[in-house]
C-alpha cells in the first residue's frame, strides 16, 4: 500500500474526517495519513484503541515514536496518559495495551538504527521555553542528528517570519487553528512540507501544534 509515500510533494490530511480502519487486533483502528508497505510499513497513523483492547507482543524493527492524544495508553513498561511523548528504538518490543481506551498519534519505521535511546517526555509536566519570536513557546521533546521534535505553541495573532525547511517539516495541529499562505488548518490537522519547501505560517485564533523537522528524504 502506497499513501502519500512520496516524500518529495507536499501531503495534508483533515484526521477527524478520514475513516477508521479495522488493524489486525479487534479493538484497535487506524487513521492511516503516510503508508508505504503492508501490515508491516513505513507508517504516520492516527491510532485509536478501545477500552480493555490489547496489541500483541511485537518488535519495533524500524522504531516506534508516538504522543499520546486522549485517554492513557500502555505497556507493560508503564502508563502513559494524554501528552505523553515516547519513542521506542530499533529492536525494542512491547505489548501495548488500554484499560480505559486511548488514541495516539504513532510513526513506525522511520528511526535511525543507530538511535538507541528510549524518550519517555511528560509534557503535561514540561516547562515551556520562550521560541524565536514573541507568542510562541517551544517545548523540545527530541533531538538527534538533523532531526527536531517539539511542541510548539501559538498565542493568538503570532505571525513567524517566511523560512524554508531543509530536511522538512511535519505538523500535527494538537488544538486551536494552525495557518500559513497556503491554507488554514485546524484540529486534526497533519501536514507534511517536503524538504526546501518554504512558507510563513502564523495563528489568528492561538494554538498548540507538533512540530518535526529535519527529518525527510525525498524518494
Amino acid at each position: 500500500m502506497k499513501l502519500h509515500a512520496d516524500l518529495s510533494e507536499r501531503a495534508i490530511a483533515r484526521t477527524e474526517n478520514l475513516p477508521w480502519v479495522d488493524s489486525p487486533i479487534p479493538g484497535v483502528q487506524r487513521r492511516m495519513l503516510e503508508r508505504d508497505g503492508e501490515e508491516v510499513a513505513r507508517a504516520t497513523s492516527i491510532v485509536r484503541y478501545a477500552p480493555g483492547s490489547q496489541f500483541s507482543p511485537h518488535t519495533h524493527g524500524g522504531g516506534e515514536e508516538f504522543l499520546v492524544l486522549e485517554g492513557v495508553f500502555s505497556d507493560e513498561y508503564g502508563d502513559y496518559p494524554a501528552g505523553t511523548y515516547v519513542r521506542n528504538p530499533v529492536g525494542s518490543t512491547h505489548t501495548p495495551f488500554s484499560q480505559h481506551g486511548a488514541s495516539i498519534f504513532v510513526k513506525l519505521w522511520q528511526m535511525p538504527p543507530d538511535e538507541a535511546q528510549r524518550v519517555v517526555v511528560e509534557t503535561q509536566h514540561t516547562p515551556w521555553l520562550p521560541g524565536l519570536v514573541d507568542g510562541l513557546q517551544v517545548m523540545l521533546l527530541h533531538s538527534y542528528g538533523s532531526e527536531n521534535v517539539a511542541l510548539v505553541k501559538w498565542a493568538p495573532g503570532t505571525h513567524f517570519q517566511p523560512h524554508r525547511h531543509w530536511g522538512g517539516e511535519e505538523i500535527l495541529v494538537l488544538n486551536g487553528v494552525f495557518a500559513d499562505e497556503f491554507g488554514t488548518y485546524p484540529k486534526g490537522t497533519w501536514i507534511r512540507n517536503p524538504s526546501g519547501s518554504m512558507h510563513a505560517p502564523f495563528s489568528i485564533e492561538g494554538c498548540v501544534i507538533y512540530v518535526k523537522t529535519g527529518h525527510l528524504i525525498a524518494n
